[in-house]
């Protein structure tokens, strides 16, 4: 009854539409076979009977979603649905005809098998033609209005699923101002072969020829459209990239319908696209099996990974989402990017210092959030390596007041987002994140379960290394000492870290979660992505410089800075006395350092209050280390 009454203008229309078929098809079918043949005789009785077959077959198309189906995206599965219809509203036909009119009314067959099967016949074409025909006037409308909108000729490059996705694309309206005049594909199936009405013109190395051949038809080439399979390894991204440069083409990328989770949308592409080894397949179906119709509290929204955070959610589906930020400019813009993204969930964004704990108490309490991801730290290495204090206070205090808040709000699970640089650290960064970790970890092992039916509250840490294009990496920074020329600056040539992009890294964070709520795995609270293979900051460099079209210490130099305070040379996943297993997940891994109970670490917090309120640094760092005694100084 609800999906009747949600029913728009529209979908009557449809339905006055199929019902206006279906006679037509009846008495056409009818007068076909009786013409000449004591027809009119037959059609008093016909026309008696055809009103209550009608009605019916408005159900019957009700039934197989014929009524709900936008026309112009009809496809195979709606063509299908039309041939069950029909079947079904034939077999009606037969039963009316051999059950209740033959020996009841008529005294003989009065609509006959020839009847009915030609009748079959035209309400399948009725249906379907006047769909496929509207689908025709709308996609040719479309490709015309793109040819006379200054629609750039526009070149794809990728298998040829990929570009049927974004040929789609373009046909519904999705992608506008281009225009596909050609494929370039690695596969060798796909050669001599036609997509959507768009040849494909070669492999990837035939670029340059193509260009240059439309450029001697006076229809040049201005975009390059990359597609998900041409970032694969055989593909050579980076030669693509580097060879669109010269050749002047402006280069987009489109993401996997799965990555995008909605219609294909263009993004330029980022150097980061093709810096790292290919991603973890993650399971999107678990995903959004887990967030959608929740209610989520991003901490730290407007940061690069707190906002991404806010972005993923509310693609998997989150009903309503709360972002929770201390920066005014940062609240905002994050409000504004997901407003033009998403129409169906419900944003709030409120500012807030999770330092506060009476008013993250206050926010998550009228909430009533189902899941918390806290993504709100301070983190840059030397900068809380100088202002110690404030770490101590957004790490910790911080954390610890997200956490009791979430679980004061009912939360189903909290999500820390840590660092791999909380294991054996070396800075007050690490030790702070560590720190808030084992109170995570602890007041994960002190809950009791819940009532009967619901799984018990989960607080976990996830820890990562760097990600690509965060506030503060080296990768925008590589970029904007590029782009003035130079020189690009690398603390040390031995320097080496874990890279991975933002998304894939929000991506995992949840499937850490996912993992967490399974009731079976209620011992593991520390998790850890795969970060791949460790990247030498100086090779990250060169690359870049190599991406950009230019030549490291020709064009521009590379100058090494000295190792900066709180740094070390090389990263580490897993600390030595932590064992560590792996669940089963791709992509991630779990830890299990030794847990504290939870009072220990309460007399510890009571400490750092102390401490911190009468800035005695000695005490702070006395005892962190004797929380996390593996902290060590690393010389350089």
């Amino acid at each position: 009854m609800n999906r009747i009454l949600q029913l728009t203008w529209r979908n009557w229309l449809i339905a006055l539409h199929d019902a206006i078929v279906t006679a037509l098809a009846v008495v056409l079918s009818f007068v076909l076979r009786f013409d000449g043949e004591n027809l009119f005789e037959r059609l008093p009785l016909l026309l008696k009977i055809l009103p209550y077959f009608v009605l019916f077959s408005v159900a019957v198309c009700y039934v197989f979603n014929l009524t709900t189906t936008k026309w112009r995206f009809i496809s195979l599965p709606d063509l299908l649905n039309i041939l069950r219809a029909a079947s079904v509203l034939t077999v009606a036909l037969l039963v009316l005809d051999y059950i209740f009119l033959a020996p009841n009314i008529y005294g003989a067959f009065f609509l006959g098998k020839t009847t009915i099967v030609i009748y079959w016949f035209l309400e399948v074409f009725m249906l379907s033609g006047t769909r496929l025909a509207y689908r025709y006037f709308r996609y040719t409308r479309t490709r015309n209005q793109a040819r006379v909108t200054n629609a750039a000729p526009t070149l794809l490059i990728g298998r040829a699923a990929d570009a049927e996705v974004f040929l789609r694309g373009i046909e519904s309206g999705a992608v506008k101002r281009l225009w596909p005049v050609g494929i370039l594909s690695p596969a060798m199936s796909d050669r001599g072969q036609t997509i959507r009405g768009v040849p494909v013109l070669g492999r990837i190395d035939d670029l340059g020829n193509v260009v240059d051949d439309f450029k001697g038809r006076d229809r040049p080439i201005h975009r390059v459209v990359m597609t998900p399979s041409a970032f694969s390894d055989d593909a050579q991204p980076e030669a693509i990239l580097m060879r669109a440069r010269k050749l002047g083409l402006e280069v987009s990328r489109i993401p996997s319908l799965e990555e995008s989770r909605d219609r294909p949308q263009l993004a330029p592409v980022a150097v980061e696209d093709l810096l790292l080894r290919p991603s973890v397949k993650i399971d999107y179906d678990r995903l959004e099996k887990f967030i959608r119709g929740k209610a989520i509290v991003v901490t730290g929204g407007g940061g690069s990974i707190g906002y991404e955070m806010c972005d993923r959610v509310v693609t998997f589906g989150a009903s309503r989402l709360l972002v929770i930020e201390n920066s005014e400019p940062a609240l905002h813009a994050a409000l504004e990017k997901l407003a033009e993204k998403v129409k169906t969930a419900n944003i709030e964004g409120r500012i807030a210092d999770v330092r506060d704990r009476a008013r993250i108490h206050q926010l998550l309490r009228a909430f009533k959030p189902d899941a918390v991801f806290h993504a709100a730290a301070l983190k840059h290495v030397p900068i809380l390596e100088r202002d110690w204090g404030e770490g101590v206070k957004t790490n910790i205090f911080g954390s610890v007041n997200v956490a009791d808040a979430a679980l004061a709000a009912g939360a189903e699970a909290m999500v820390m987002i840590s660092t791999d640089k909380a294991i054996e650290p070396v800075s007050m960064l690490g030790l702070t994140k560590r720190f808030a970790e084992m109170y995570c970890q602890a007041l994960d092992g002190a809950l009791p379960a819940r009532s009967a039916g619901k799984p018990p509250m989960r607080i976990i840490s996830v820890r990562f290394g760097n990600v690509l294009a965060s506030n503060g990496s080296v990768v925008p920074k590589f970029k904007a000492q590029i782009e003035a020329g130079g020189p690009v600056t690398v603390t040390h040539p031995d320097m080496v870290r874990y890279f991975m992009t933002i998304r894939e890294a929000c991506d995992l964070v949840v499937t850490a979660a996912t993992h967490a709520m399974s009731s079976q795995h209620a011992d593991a609270s520390v998790y850890v992505l795969s970060m791949g293979q460790p990247v030498k900051i100086v090779d990250l460099a060169d690359r870049m410089i190599r991406l950009s079209g230019l030549q490291p210490g020709y064009d521009i130099d590379v100058v090494f800075t000295g190792i900066r305070p709180g740094e070390r040379m090389h990263e580490i996943l897993f600390a030595k006395q932590e064992p560590t297993s792996e669940i089963g997940v791709a992509g991630v891994m779990a830890a299990r350092p030794n847990e504290l109970p939870l009072e220990t670490i309460n007399g510890w917090l009571d400490t750092l209050r102390s401490a911190i309120d009468a800035d005695q640094q000695d005490i702070v760092v006395a005892t962190l280390k004797s929380a996390v005694p593996e902290y060590q100084i690393e010389p350089h």
